[in-house]
């Protein structure tokens, strides 16, 4: 059901944003609010975030994050951004800081980035990843040098969204970027190397080329201690990204090993379309030189 068609009144709402223990649920109502965009949500959110209970201001920052944003434009910016810059002074509680630095990245306003700049070093990990989210995807020297220092966290979590910060999100390219996304391709992570392989032949950095054959062997790709395919897609979009002849004969050899470590498939799934399609640019000599 969409937000338009939901029927509960705005009171029900946040009844169930601050009381459910399902947390999807609860999303679901604090989505509901924010789609809806009215100044009556606006005026209830604020009304959250100034709550002694920090539960309250966790949900309030949620709806002032997302409320009235769309492609086309952005309700309530400059209360939500005020009301948000104003938590962040003087909020004590890690979930609360958390939520409140997410919304600021989702309104994405330059005059979060020095704030949270200062949570970078903050002894919760939670904080520090809600540092990530609210200052990612800035072109800021401010903003680039504390991702650059947060990939290099003690949490993996933290230190895997500011790899994909760093690799993915901005197209700022620096020596210290570079250095930054090149220690990480050696992260015990196997998410985060391909995060950071990416992000290094998204710049089309020779050293991706060389740290990537080996990864392409069959006995690494199909790794049985991940069970996720999403460091495998890097890899091959990073393949792609480079389009470097040199990577070809891993390439040919993965595909021609497919069959052997994929025993139990019928069908050519969307990975091995993937691995075509990569060789398949390569061979024709058309690099993804956008940008």
């Amino acid at each position: 059901m969409s937000a338009k068609d939901d029927t509960r009144t705005n009171e029900e709402l946040l009844h169930v944003a601050l009381t459910e223990e399902d947390e999807d649920r609860a999303w679901d109502a604090i989505a509901v609010l924010y789609l809806r965009a009215s100044p009556d949500t606006l005026e209830a959110a604020r009304q959250l975030c100034a709550s002694a209970d920090s539960h309250a201001r966790r949900v309030g920052a949620d709806i002032l994050g997302q409320l009235g944003i769309s492609e086309r434009e952005k309700l309530f910016q400059e209360e939500a951004v005020a009301t948000l810059l104003d938590m962040l002074e003087g909020e004590q509680d890690p979930q609360a800081l958390h939520s409140i630095a997410v919304a600021l990245g989702h309104r994405h306003d330059p005059r979060a980035i020095r704030p949270l700049a200062r949570l970078k070093n903050h002894p919760d990990f939670r904080v520090r990843e809600g540092v990530v989210h609210g200052i990612m995807a800035y072109e800021d020297d401010l903003a680039i040098a504390t991702l650059i220092e947060l990939s290099d966290d003690p949490e993996s979590l933290v230190r895997d969204w500011a790899a994909f910060s760093l690799g993915a999100q901005i197209k700022t390219d620096t020596p210290d970027i570079r250095a930054a996304l090149l220690a990480r391709t050696t992260d015990e992570d196997v998410d985060i190397r391909a995060e950071a392989i990416l992000g290094l032949a998204k710049r089309y950095d020779e050293r991706a080329v060389e740290i990537l054959i080996p990864l392409l062997r069959s006995d690494i790709f199909w790794d049985d201690t991940t069970e996720s395919d999403y460091f495998r897609t890097l890899e091959l979009e990073a393949a792609e990204e480079l389009a470097d002849p040199h990577l070809l004969p891993a390439l040919e050899q993965l595909r021609q090993d497919w069959w052997q470590y994929n025993e139990a498939m019928e069908h050519e799934d969307s990975l091995y379309d993937v691995l075509k399609t990569v060789i398949e640019v390569i061979k024709a000599g058309q690099p993804n030189q956008e940008g």
